[in-house]
């Protein structure tokens, strides 16, 4: 008798133009292995080159959205070679890189505990609707452990002071106090964190992809430079962005009280 095959530790789905992408370990409350960091990132990036996916929705199966690390595997960690332990500290930097810089907004919808490099990838994305008993914990000092690679998130979603807080107490805080931080976006009944993210996705994807892309870099850039070079910066961009054929259709559509037709994300071609 055959051994059936085992889940995946990531399903895809598409709806439309929005693909949602569903951590898929909820026995062991999705925690982040090397298979489940491998997989988003390549779907990532496979999200990227397909010009039909407008806006993508991270969510996961079962009570918790992630507990972050599989202790086991982190255990396991101790006892390789730093250069191993480099290499997987690295997948998980450059997911969150890509999480955070792609030209497709990324919306989190969280159920359930977001814990340690859960409430990482919560960080990195663009928005976070969250179930009313969700809640949310960057754990890693009670455990001996620093929350290196998602502390460079944190700083920039909620700030220094909030920032400060989370990280050296290493306290779970509630879907409501994760809202007051800034950490998250939105707070809706249990069971509906999907439902609206998805519904936040559809308004986002009905916008123009080359002006979504554009403005995604800026966030990304923006904070790490000072006043006078962002706004050279944002100069040279709005610059640009005027003779752009999206600004064009989006205003002859306004004027014209219709839907726009926008250019595919590579372009509408020479004009």
């Amino acid at each position: 008798m055959s051994t059936p095959a085992p889940e995946p530790a990531l399903l895809a789905e598409r709806r439309g133009p929005l693909l949602l992408l569903r951590l898929n370990r909820p026995q062991v409350r999705n925690a982040l292995n090397a298979e489940l960091v491998s997989a988003l990132h390549a779907a990532l990036l496979a999200a990227q080159t397909d010009q039909s996916v407008r806006c993508l929705v991270l969510c996961a199966s079962g009570r918790a959205f992630s507990a972050g690390a599989d202790l086991k595997a982190l255990q396991e960690l101790g006892s390789v070679s730093s250069e191993e332990n480099k290499a997987d500290s690295q997948r998980l930097a450059d997911l969150l890189h890509l999480l955070y810089t792609s030209r497709l907004p990324v919306l989190a919808a969280v159920e359930g505990a977001a814990v340690a490099g859960g409430a990482g990838l919560a960080s990195a994305c663009d928005l976070v609707v969250a179930g009313h008993g969700a809640r949310f914990g960057y754990t890693e000092v009670r455990l001996g452990f620093v929350a290196a690679i998602v502390m460079v998130f944190l700083l920039r979603a909620v700030g220094e002071k909030h920032a400060r807080e989370l990280l050296l107490t290493g306290r779970l805080v509630s879907a409501r106090e994760a809202w007051r931080m800034g950490l998250i976006n939105e707070v809706v009944p249990d069971g509906q964190a999907e439902a609206r993210a998805l519904e936040l996705a559809a308004e986002i994807a009905g916008n123009s992809s080359a002006a979504l892309a554009t403005t995604r870099e800026m966030l990304s850039l923006l904070p790490g430079m000072g006043l006078e070079a962002g706004l050279r910066y944002a100069v040279t961009v709005n610059a640009w962005t005027r003779t752009t054929s999206d600004l064009k259709e989006g205003v002859a559509a306004f004027l014209e009280k219709r839907t726009p037709g926008w250019c595919p994300p590579d372009g509408c071609g020479p004009e």
